[in-house]
């Protein structure tokens, strides 16, 4: 195990000197000014032949600014970097978590009970299989209402409470699958500090009809710990500290810590070491989820899961999604000099989709190191962001069509509407909304058109569109449980790829532990008592100041 790892490390030392990037680099100079148009024209089965299949899930990527050479070489750089054996080493456990001595195992997650995957001699497949049970068992307790609250009410309001993947997945995966969640149950999210957060998701509800998830892998995160002692003083005030046992459950691995809380670790749901948060949503962390829709829906998008992690790990790199995806991105960023990438869900029930997958890229691959402390000399993870259409087409698409940045696009379709025949003619429109606007980027249109057109000179330039921006078309047959894991599980593994052959490490995240520590020394002296002796920067001072001056107005 530790063989295979080590024979990675370093690899990204000299990415840019590698003969492979080289090739790639005199390539992309090459068609720096080659058009999408001309492509289309000299292969007329563009279309079909850029195109690839799998898990359900259909990508075109014929409109991105590449041809076929530009694939072999992408290819010929994934197999220089060690992609494939990287990927064999993720999939059977090994300890692709570089910093943290860690597998990244998200993939047992979803494994059938069939399968087997042993880590230090454990089969986790079977310890997962034995989790989802003990979940399903209690989400149809509260589902069918056997499981009362203390007062014998049923439950009827459910509140996540958690933050980064243990908020941002339940709660995108809550309000993908809503068309599929029991309406007679309410959910909420609570992950901000800021404690407007809490007492908005709290208005109007009957303590005795709430249940509170709290969900925390080591339980001391301080903003889940602060909401969750929120929500114990409201649930106390209410009903008695009694209460307590049969208003929260928790998803963690601190039994004692929950203990302590007054949670009964009967009701702990417990995940490991080996998933990360923004992996977690097909974990206990989706405990919430599972209540919603349901075990067998669960199951579905287990199984959607699944389907694309074999898709990944058995199919050739030029028909594999992620593979291909990963490569993509790779071109675009590192060669076009794209820094972000904007995802575009027409699907109003996948409104949070874009803000799932901006944890789950950048805080996967925003990294400035390779995996031997070398720093990088060429960029690493683009910035991901979006809206669902149509909305953004009255927002933000003004710069993605005639802007002076160059920003590639994933728009995300489906083929039937969730409300059925009733809602065809409606979705007609959504979609063909999408189809056009990836055409009006990779094509734009020109001066000669727009003066074809009668437009006036003074007024033409600026009703020009100079096209050749580059996109991804991704389309599902619907959006069910099953579709939404496979496009989860899509996006996964197309930031392993990238991460490989940036030589990082995708599965830390110690980026996020600076300020947090910063703010716990910062708390102290906000509140202090007498004026506590500052030892920060001039401006962090003077911030300091002011909010002690204004933080209790007399």
């Amino acid at each position: 195990m530790k063989d295979t790892i080590d024979a990675v490390k370093g690899q990204g030392e000299a990415l840019t000197g590698r003969p492979q990037w080289q090739a790639l680099s005199l390539h992309a100079e090459g068609l720096r000014h080659r058009q999408l148009h001309e492509w289309f024209a000299d292969e007329p089965d563009r279309g079909e032949r850029l195109s690839a299949e799998g898990a359900g899930i259909y990508l075109d990527y014929s409109k991105q600014r590449i041809g076929d050479e530009t694939l072999r070489l992408l290819i010929d750089l994934a197999r220089a970097c060690n992609v494939e054996s990287r990927v064999a080493a993720m999939f059977v456990g090994e300890r692709v978590n570089f910093t943290e001595q860690r597998p990244a195992l998200h993939v047992a997650l979803r494994a059938p009970v069939t399968e087997s995957i042993m880590v230090d001699g454990v089969d986790v497949v079977a310890d997962v299989h034995a989790v989802l049970q003990r979940m399903g068992d209690f989400a149809d307790r509260v589902r069918d209402g056997e499981w009362k609250g203390a007062t014998g009410k049923r439950i009827r309001h459910v509140i996540n409470i958690g933050i980064g993947g243990s908020d941002l997945g339940p709660v995108m995966a809550y309000e993908a699958l809503r068309h599929y969640s029991d309406r007679q149950l309410a959910f909420g999210f609570v992950s901000n500090v800021d404690p407007v957060d809490f007492h908005e998701a709290t208005l109007g509800l009957d303590p005795a009809e709430t249940l509170f998830i709290v969900c925390s892998k080591t339980f001391t995160t301080q903003e889940t710990l602060t909401n969750a002692h929120a929500a114990r003083d409201w649930c106390v005030a209410a009903l008695g500290a009694d209460a307590v046992a049969r208003h929260f459950v928790a998803v963690s691995t601190n039994a004692d810590g929950v203990r302590d809380f007054g949670i009964d670790t009967d009701n702990m749901f417990g995940f490991w070491d080996w998933v990360g948060g923004r992996y977690s949503m097909d974990s206990a962390i989706g405990l919430s989820t599972m209540i919603a829709i349901g075990p067998a829906q669960f199951a579905q998008m287990l199984d959607g899961f699944h389907a694309m992690d074999v898709h990944f790990r058995d199919t050739p790199p030029e028909r594999n999604l992620p593979m291909l995806m990963a490569l993509l991105a790779i071109w675009n960023n590192n060669f076009l000099g794209a820094s972000t990438l904007a995802v575009l869900p027409y699907a109003d029930h996948l409104k949070r989709f874009p803000a799932y997958l901006q944890q789950l890229t950048m805080e996967s691959n925003g990294k400035h190191v390779t995996r031997d402390g070398t720093p990088c000399d060429y960029q690493t993870g683009p910035v991901y962001w979006g809206e669902p259409g149509t909305n953004g087409q009255h927002s933000f698409y003004q710069l993605l069509h005639q802007g002076t940045r160059l920003v590639p696009c994933d728009f995300i379709g489906f083929c039937q509407p969730l409300g059925g025949a009733d809602a065809l003619s409606q979705h007609d429109l959504l979609m063909a909304n999408l189809f056009a606007q990836s055409e009006a980027l990779a094509f734009g249109k020109t001066l000669a058109q727009v003066r074809a057109e009668g437009t006036s000179e003074d007024i033409a330039p600026h009703r020009v569109f100079e096209g050749n921006r580059p996109s991804n078309t991704l389309l599902a047959d619907r959006l069910t449980p099953r579709s939404l894991g496979a496009l989860v599980a899509l996006y996964e593994h197309s930031v392993f790829v990238q991460g490989v052959i940036w030589n990082i490490d995708s599965f830390d995240q110690w980026g996020v532990e600076l300020g947090k520590q910063l703010a716990r020394r910062t708390e102290s002296e906000l509140a202090a008592t007498d004026t506590p002796d500052l030892r920060h920067d001039s401006s962090t001072n003077a911030l300091i100041r002011r909010y002690r001056a204004a933080r209790n107005p007399r």
